[in-house]
Parts: structure tokens; sequence; C-alpha cells
């Protein structure tokens, strides 16, 4: 089967990857790609928000498969498209990506499937956005106040403070873009990141994982997009990773399905462990990042395969999916400033290393790696158990060099130690 993925990421790094594992995978294409990707598949220069040109560029390559990374393409309708061209596609539809696109639209779908969620509330013009802040955080007796872009906001959307005129100055700052507010209550408890490939009602969980969206070491600092990852998760027990799959993601697939926008893809859940049980902080629609690249670090079953079952209607004839013993570990290697307006075009030694996976970067025509991103890699770390996984990560981020780049040094620390634990 001939694939193309389209993406630019180390997510799509890590798939092409595991794709390449599948024995029935003859060929991979990427768009646009970046210098890592460019060692593992063909790549072409597409904009991967038109989907006129990534049905053309699936034509061209004569893809069997197209695999859609990015949330903003599918958000967009680019799998439509790519399934009305009679291409097989592993992304859900638009009307179905709007679990993602519009967390509004996520409320009301968890709403009519039962599904336990923090209390939301939408605020779509400044007036009543004074009120709303005191129904919600530290006065309403919850620690902080969380405030959201209702709509795509590249994982940095989000502000968890305990301080009311950051909060506000977040809130308007979004309404005066013309973007409407979700205040919610605050989760407390650990979080767990839980990718499902589904097809319409069949739901086939993958690992969970932990991701890391603060900047600084101990989560501190603004959120980013993800500065690492680890998986499994040896703190979680077998009962709530049950729970959640039956109560929480096979409710929603059945809500999709009763809206008529059933979903076929990658449905990521993002929860709270909480004193109460674990509640739902969000779904998307897309693999993520960098989760991923722990959880495929680990999967043993044929990834091309897998998502083609999916694509094509026939997941629930796959079968159970098989995974390495050990555990994954994913650190991120940021640019100067990033989550702020990222430094580029530095020189990045040691980025062809095995275990590196590119980002942010591209390849000048001296054939050297430079940034050209916030994220610039992502480097995995494999092994028995965290510990190992962690000191494999850390030890290929040593030989690695990035001028003011930065990352967190405490990836999974607190699991490997067993400080996490839920009741």
């Amino acid at each position: 089967m001939r694939v193309l993925v389209i993406g630019s990421g180390a997510r799509e790094h890590a798939l092409l990857l595991a794709l390449a594992k599948d024995p029935q995978v003859s060929a991979l294409s990427i768009a646009p790609g970046n210098a890592g990707t460019a060692r593992v598949a063909e790549q072409h220069t597409v904009d991967i928000t038109s989907s006129d040109e990534v049905v053309a560029l699936a034509r061209h390559v004569q893809a069997d498969l197209v695999v859609i990374g990015p949330e903003v393409p599918l958000v967009l309708g680019v799998a439509d498209a790519v399934r009305a061209a009679g291409i097989v596609c592993f992304g859900p539809s638009k009307d179905a990506a709007r679990i993602e696109g519009s967390k509004a639209f996520a409320k009301e779908v968890m709403a009519a499937a039962g599904v336990r969620t923090a209390s939301s509330e939408i605020v779509d013009t400044p007036a009543h956005l004074d009120a709303a802040l005191d129904r919600f955080g530290p006065p309403a007796g919850d620690p902080a106040w969380v405030v959201k872009d209702d709509h795509l906001a590249a994982g940095k959307g989000v502000v968890v403070t305990p301080n009311r005129d950051a909060a506000r100055a977040h809130a308007a700052s979004l309404l005066e873009s013309g973007h409407p507010v979700l205040l919610e209550s605050f989760l407390d408890g650990p979080e767990v990141s839980l990718f499902c490939v589904v097809d319409g009602q069949t739901v086939v969980p993958l690992l969970a994982a932990q991701d890391f969206k603060r900047v600084g070491d101990g989560d501190t600092g603004p959120n980013t997009g993800g500065m690492g990852a680890y998986a499994p998760l040896p703190w979680l027990p077998d009962d709530i990773y049950r729970q959640v799959v039956t109560d929480m993601v096979k409710p929603v697939a059945a809500e999709l399905v009763r809206r008529g926008c059933p979903f076929s893809g990658l449905l990521y859940v993002g929860l709270a462990i909480t004193a109460k049980g674990p509640a739902v902080v969000e779904f998307n629609c897309r693999f993520g990042d960098p989760e991923t690249q722990a959880v495929l670090a680990l999967l043993d079953s044929p990834l091309g395969q897998l998502l083609y079952a999916a694509g094509t209607g026939q997941l629930a004839d796959f079968g159970e999916l098989r995974w390495r013993n050990g555990a994954a570990v994913t650190v991120v290697l940021a640019a100067e400033n990033y989550p702020g307006r990222p430094r580029v075009g530095d020189v990045v030694t040691g980025a062809d290393a095995e275990g590196v996976l590119h980002a942010g970067t591209a390849r000048r025509d001296d054939g050297a790696v430079v940034s050209s991103g916030g994220r610039v890699l992502s480097v995995v770390g494999t092994g028995a158990d965290l510990a190992e996984a962690r000191a494999q990560a850390y030890g290929i981020l040593s030989s690695i060099k990035l001028p003011g780049s930065h990352f967190r040094s405490d990836i999974g620390l607190r699991a490997a130690q067993g400080e996490i634990s839920v009741s």
C-alpha cells in the first residue's frame, strides 16, 4: 500500500517511522514534511489546508491511504475531499472534527452522551464577561480560572490562573479577536491522554500517555503545544482505563453517529483523574503531539493496516493491538523564546541521531539542519521502565546542540519515582 501523510511535525515523523515498519506499506510520501522526514519519505510541497491540492497530490503519488496529521485541515474538511475522490483517508469529516474545532459543540455532545466533564459557560460578548468570571474561579471555590479559546489555538489558547486580572485579560483578548470564550470549572488530579482509533461505533484504544503542557519544570510558565510525554502510565489502574473507554469514548462515538456525523479516525480524549473519578478536559480529532511519539514507539501491530482498516470501515475485524514491553519517554527541544515568537534559522547539530524526530526543522542548501519553528525536535527514549527510557532520552538530548534552546528536565520524573497515584 502507498501511503501519503499530511503534516510537518514530529507527530508526522513518528507516524512515518511506524508506517515504514508495516510490511504492507510499499511507499511513503509526506507533505510538506521537514528535514527529518525527508530521510523516510518522498517530500512534496502543497498547501495542506487546500482540499484541491491535497487531492491532486494523493492522485499524483497514487496513494492507497491518506493520513492527515494536523487538526486544521481536518476542521476545514480536507478528509471529506479525499474520500470524495475515492481515496481511503484516515481522518474525520469536517462535521465530526467539530469535536475539536468547537469546544461548545464538544460540550453539547458530551452532555448528550452523559459524559462527565467540567461545568462551563460560553461568553461571546465583553458585556457578559465579568459576571461570568464571578461564576468561576476562586470566588466560586475553584483554585483557578480556566479560560479557553472556543476555536483552534494550537494548544496555546488556554490560560489556567488564580489571578483574576490575568484570566480577564486573556478572555478580553479572545473576544476582541472575535473568538467566543469558554469558561470552565477547574478539574484537579493528574491528566491523561488516551488515543482511540474509531470507526463509527467501533473503538480501539491505544496506550494511555501523559503530556506536559507548561513550558517549565514543575509545570511552571505558560502553556505550550506540549513539552514532552511518556507512556504507559504505571499509576493508572486498569479499571479506570476501561471506564474511560466504556463510559466516555464509546458514548461520544455513538452520539456522533446519532447526530449523523460518525467519527472515522483518531479520537483523542484528554482527562483529569479527579478525586471523584475521571472527567474529560477535551476531545481532539487527531493524534496528539508529543504523545504520539511515545505511544507509537511501543506499538508492535502494523500501523498502516490499522489505519486502513479504520478508513475502510473494517476496524471491528482488525483484532487486538500488540505492544512492546517497557516504556517510552519523549522530550521536546524548543527554540529560544518559545512559546513566544521563536528564534529560527540556527544550525542544529546532532539532529540525525536515532531516536530524534524532527518538527520545526529545514535543511539548508549546504546540507545543514536549521531550526524553523518553536518546537524543533522530539527526542524519544525507550527502556524496560520509565527510569531507563528517561535516561536514554536525556542521553540523546545531551548530544544535540541548538543555540538558545530549552527543554524540560522532568518529563516522566514523578511517575518514574512513584510519586503519582489515584484513589
